[in-house]
């Protein structure tokens, strides 16, 4: 029998005030790879990055006057999970990478390494665990190494 499933991806599509920008951010800091492009004048305006089973979309607005830029909280109040096997691993990748981080923290049993991108995108990555709630990752690592 033929599949049935009829949704099968969701892919978060972000409006960004400058494309060169964001894509070194998710390219040269967290790792993704442009895998469809549009370059209608020379320079990417739309791009499909993919790292693992993970996609998303970037578009920069041709029109200055394009919603996002008249919305001064543009990307606030949107926030992206990634369910990971190990969000440590890729909080020690990331601030590698020059990636501002602030400590993570466990959360519903999950560690949670969360920051914001250039245009304000909240991105969470996050891993199960058995840490106690609310624990910090500071705090941890110090818990570790006294054992």
């Amino acid at each position: 029998m033929a599949d049935q499933t009829n949704i099968r991806l969701t892919v978060p599509f972000f409006m960004v005030r400058d494309m060169e920008v964001s894509l070194d951010f998710y390219t040269n800091k967290l790792g993704f790879t442009i895998t469809n492009q549009w370059t209608p004048r020379g320079k990417i305006e739309w791009c499909w990055l993919q790292r693992e089973a993970v996609a998303f979309m970037l578009q920069q607005p041709r029109d200055a006057d394009h919603w996002l830029y008249t919305l001064p909280n543009a990307g606030k109040g949107i926030s992206i999970c990634f369910q990971c096997a190990d969000a440590l691993a890729l909080y020690r990748e990331f601030t590698a990478n020059g990636v501002s981080i602030r400590d993570p923290q466990v959360g519903n049993n999950m560690w949670v390494v969360c920051f914001n991108d250039p245009d304000g995108y909240k991105l969470d990555f996050e891993s199960p665990t058995d840490v106690e709630e609310e624990t910090l990752y500071s705090d941890w690592v110090k818990q570790q190494g006294e054992g």
